[in-house]
């Protein structure tokens, strides 16, 4: 992006002050909008340097699923008539009792944008779980229906670093796919480790993927150093 005016001078173009704000609040409201179109503008730069990234490297594995349906199917089944496809990996494991309430907010959170994303891309959540286990979490909480499918085996979850082989600890993971005719690519996927947090935070990546902490930022308390959404209050 070039020939772009500075944002401290578009700050300046701030023309909705709030009734009975004093100078010290305007000028401080400025100076954050300043540094907010900077991030938005950053943002944007993240978006066209993901889109430009180069072939990734094609799917070798034989990954199966179940789906609702009950029906095996492969990787690229999951695309239906898209040519990508959005995965995310809950931490729901036959073995747990409930799935993991960070996962359960994030579902919830992007329920209600499926049909639309669904235009543009496929967007399917995964499990090790039976399909009708993640199915029964997200009808007790109300949720519009989602694509929820099952991996088979533990392969998927491994490669992909949701299954620790060792220890049986599960994380979340997002992967994007492309289909490049008869062959399925990878075209991102989150890795940001949890060695990457800063002091006092928790592991997350950019952008926070779920709405609630971004509700949660523009609040005066924030989102709170101990605090988590659970799956049942």
């Amino acid at each position: 992006m070039t020939g772009l005016r500075p944002a401290a001078k578009l700050a300046e173009l701030r023309n909705r002050p709030l009734p009975g704000e004093s100078a010290a609040y305007a000028e401080a409201r400025k100076a954050l909008l300043a540094e907010e179109i900077a991030v938005r503008r950053h943002l944007t730069r993240l978006a066209e340097q993901r889109q430009a990234l180069p072939d990734g490297p094609v799917v070798q594995e034989d990954y199966r699923f179940r789906d609702a349906s009950g029906k095996e199917v492969g990787l690229i089944d999951l695309f239906g008539e898209r040519d990508s496809l959005v995965v995310y990996f809950q931490m729901y494991g036959p073995e747990r009792a409930q799935p993991c309430p960070m996962c359960t907010n994030f579902i919830a959170g992007v329920s209600g944008n499926v049909v639309d994303i669904q235009q543009r891309a496929a967007f399917k959540v995964a499990a090790r779980s039976p399909v009708e286990r993640q199915q029964a979490v997200a009808q007790d909480r109300g949720l519009p229906p989602i694509d929820f499918v099952q991996s088979l085996g533990d392969a998927f979850a491994i490669d992909h670093g949701a299954l620790d082989p060792d220890d049986g600890a599960e994380s979340p993971a997002l992967i994007v796919f492309r289909r490049d005719g008869d062959v399925v690519r990878y075209f991102y996927a989150a890795e940001m480790p949890a060695e990457a947090a800063d002091p006092g935070q928790d592991p997350r990546g950019p952008v926070d993927i779920a709405p609630l902490w971004n509700v949660l930022d523009l609040t005066p308390q924030g989102r709170g150093a101990d605090w988590y959404p659970k799956v049942h209050y």
